[in-house]
This record gives C-alpha cells, structure tokens and sequence, in this order.
C-alpha cells in the first residue's frame, strides 16, 4: 500500500472528496460546501495507491495558515490518513516566510483529534453549516 499527500494544481479531486464527506455524508448544503477561497487556496490530496481518499486546503490570511474542509472518506478514517494530511500541511506552514500560527474551525467531535496534533482551543463553540465547530489554534516556535 502506497500512502501519499502532495499540494496539487488541479483540485477537481478534492472537490469530489469533499462533496462525497460533507455534501453526501454530513448534509452540508452544497452552496457552502465551496467558496470563493478555494480559487487562491493550497489544496492536500491524500491518495492510498493512487486513489484519491483525503483532502485538505489552506487559506493564507497575514501570519495564518488557515487549514480547512479536511476531510477522509470513511473506510480510510483511523488510518492516520487525517493525522497526516495535518502534519503535511503544517510542515507546509512553518516553512512559509511570514507565517506564525496555523488556524482551524474544527467540529466538535474532531476537537480531540486535532487537540493530540498539537492544537489548542481559542474561542467559543459556533455553527458552521448546522455543524457545532471551534476555532484551535498552534503556534509556531520562532
């Protein structure tokens, strides 16, 4: 089996993950599944022996790596598909001039996850698309 994650210039594959996770499987409206940051967005795509399984993007906003709309289909989840796909976009991040902090809106049932990466929580629990979520944060050592 052959695990790979790599930044790429067509993101028509991520869209398709994220469509078939959030829009199919979590009941996301389809309107806010994508947006207009996804034009000048980093877009991750995980493949197990070329297929893709896993998506990620990042959004650069003045010293944040903002991470985003990751997701894993479901018969690849406790893998550490996902763990890796994170750990992929902070490397990423830290080697961005200017960039001090990686940002996220994480579910609530992901909060976990992302608090064992390293991730701490910094602010209130908001809806995002009828889904609990809150923003974490980790900052990078300078």
């Amino acid at each position: 089996m052959t695990v790979s994650i790599s930044q790429v210039i067509d993101p028509t594959p991520c869209y398709r993950l994220r469509h078939a996770v959030f829009v199919d499987e979590q009941n996301v409206p389809e309107d806010l599944e994508r947006d207009n940051l996804d034009a000048t967005a980093i877009h991750l795509l995980a493949t197990v022996d070329d297929k893709p399984v896993g998506a990620a993007r990042i959004v650069l906003i003045q010293d944040t790596g903002k991470i985003g709309r990751v997701c894993v289909l479901e018969d690849h989840r406790g893998t550490g598909l996902g763990a890796a796909l994170i750990r992929h976009a902070l490397d990423l991040l830290r080697d961005t001039p200017g960039i001090t902090r990686a940002a996220l809106g994480a579910q609530i049932d992901a909060q976990g996850f992302y608090e064992k990466l390293g991730f701490a929580p910094c602010g209130d629990v908001f809806d995002d698309a009828g889904i609990d979520h809150r923003m974490m944060e980790l900052r990078f050592p300078r």
